[in-house]
């Protein structure tokens, strides 16, 4: 696979791999800062859950929403978290659609590295956003993905549309 190199995220990235050396999670260390950090991904706080852009997106607007517990089985989620991890999807799919209006959504779970799942020990909610044809030659021929948007921009995007949705 040729690489498509954006040197310029280095600094970022790098920030997270201290962070996950600390605590052994990133998606435990991620949320202990304030929501209007420069440098964070959470667009959002509740409760029981969190939601952050992804860090390496399969398409502009792919969000995540995490349990502030670290569970890597979907059976040990408690009532109220998977009530407002649905609530929060349901939130975050009118807020994508006010900002980006996607024509569809994939929504799911990667549970267990046999399943794909990145980040295998604190499970976690994808929402990604999809448009008519948004597989192009990119990733088919040259198998690489293309982001076309800024994450913290399109992080202060999500927000003020939260802002004045909810």
């Amino acid at each position: 696979m040729d690489m498509l190199f954006s040197p310029w995220r280095s600094n970022y990235i790098d920030s997270f791999k201290d962070k996950k050396e600390e605590c052994g999670c990133i998606f435990c260390e991620a949320p202990k800062g304030s929501v209007p950090q420069n440098s964070s991904l959470i667009i959002r706080k509740n409760k029981f859950t969190y939601t952050m852009l992804n860090l390496y997106p399969y398409n502009s607007g792919h969000l995540m929403v995490i349990p502030y517990r670290h569970i890597c089985d979907f059976t040990e989620l408690t009532a109220d978290e998977t009530a407002e991890m649905m609530s929060e999807c349901s939130a975050m799919i009118k807020t994508l659609n006010e900002v980006m209006k996607p024509q569809g959504f994939n929504m799911g779970m990667n549970l267990g590295k046999a399943a794909g799942a990145g980040i295998d020990q604190h499970l976690h909610l994808h929402i990604v956003p999809r448009w008519m044809g948004d597989t192009n030659f990119m990733p088919s021929i040259g198998e690489v993905r293309v982001i076309s948007q800024d994450l913290l921009d399109l992080k202060n995007k999500l927000t003020e549309a939260l802002n004045k949705i909810f």
